[in-house]
């Protein structure tokens, strides 16, 4: 008897369709407040449509090229979940004042004030910068690296990422916060120099510019500010993703035991973690909170990766996995 076939989805769209439900509650939340509420939601419909669409098209013909738009897809969507984030957080009251407040008590003053000051030199500038700039190719290039090497272990490591970077934005939802690169300018350098931080409540609700504080003699510098002109918001400050995902990629790098890869790409990560407060884009507790959460998402990716691989995935069925065996992350399947 021929065996039926279906439809399958991938772990890390299934994932996507459970951040979108979340998503979708909280803008029905807030939607009185939101001016654009009906076009996030239509945004959803459009993105579930084109994953259904590579979805059947996969379904009918089985070729790579259709299976790697799938993941491609997925990922090109961060470049939209990331501003969305202030779309919808930027009805809420900021934050930033009870971070920076914590950051004087624990310091005296604001390590994102006086660290460019104290290192102005142009070539420890731009190791920063380039380390900073580096943040999307080494989620590219590493994404890639494990397609090609391995790609049922690439399956857990896109998995993973993505899973964190969408835990990351419901943080930046529901606790917004700008960073010293806009929160100081918003309340000026000398409340800052005073320790004072004050409530700005919905401030950056009609103000988005920013405003460039950083040495922008390098090529680095100049490319991270250009990069920061066109695609950053005042949002997403707490914890630092940028210090959480870059690593998990290095957790996840060095579980697969590649070690040389591993060797090559830690300058890059000590000159991104480091950057994160030498821009202004983070507060260091954002960058330690950041590094904390990097290994809690990496536990919780690994234990739901699992179920998200079944073909017909519940929640029951996740529970009753999660309380019996809990995934050995040595161990991958591939695509349910």
């Amino acid at each position: 008897m021929t065996k039926l076939r279906t439809v399958r989805f991938l772990a890390v769209e299934k994932i996507t369709f459970l951040y979108i439900a979340l998503t979708l509650v909280i803008i029905n939340h807030f939607s009185p407040q939101l001016q654009n509420a009906h076009e996030l939601v239509l945004n959803r419909f459009f993105i579930i449509a084109v994953i259904l669409g590579l979805a059947f098209l996969n379904f009918l013909k089985d070729w790579w090229v259709i299976r790697f738009a799938r993941f491609a897809f997925l990922g090109g969507l961060l470049a939209y979940w990331y501003p969305e984030t202030f779309d919808i957080n930027r009805i809420i009251v900021n934050y930033d004042y009870l971070i920076a407040g914590l950051e004087q008590s624990i310091f005296g003053f604001q390590p994102a004030l006086v660290f460019s000051q104290h290192f102005p030199q142009l070539w420890f500038s731009e190791i920063l910068n380039m380390g900073y700039f580096a943040y999307y190719p080494l989620i590219i290039g590493t994404c890639i690296y494990f397609y090609v090497k391995d790609k049922k272990y690439f399956e857990f490591f896109f998995f993973s990422i993505l899973f964190s970077f969408f835990c990351y934005y419901l943080i930046f939802i529901l606790f917004p916060t700008a960073g010293p690169q806009y929160y100081y300018q918003a309340i000026g350098t000398d409340q800052v120099h005073s320790g004072v931080f004050q409530q700005i409540g919905l401030y950056f609700n009609e103000h988005q510019s920013l405003i460039n504080t950083a040495d922008s003699r390098g090529f680095f510098a100049q490319m991270v500010q250009n990069t920061q002109q066109v695609g950053e918001r005042p949002t997403a400050a707490f914890p630092s993703s940028h210090v959480g995902i870059s690593t998990l990629i290095m957790i996840l790098v060095f579980q697969k035991r590649q070690f040389k890869l591993s060797a090559f790409l830690f300058p890059i990560y000590l000159a991104l973690v480091f950057a994160t407060v030498y821009i202004q884009a983070h507060y260091v507790i954002d960058v330690l909170v950041g590094f904390v959460s990097s290994f809690t998402f990496f536990f919780l990716g690994s234990l739901v990766y699992k179920p998200f691989t079944y073909r017909l995935f519940g929640i029951p069925r996740l529970v009753s996995i999660l309380l019996k065996k809990p995934i050995d992350v040595g161990e991958f399947k591939g695509l349910n």
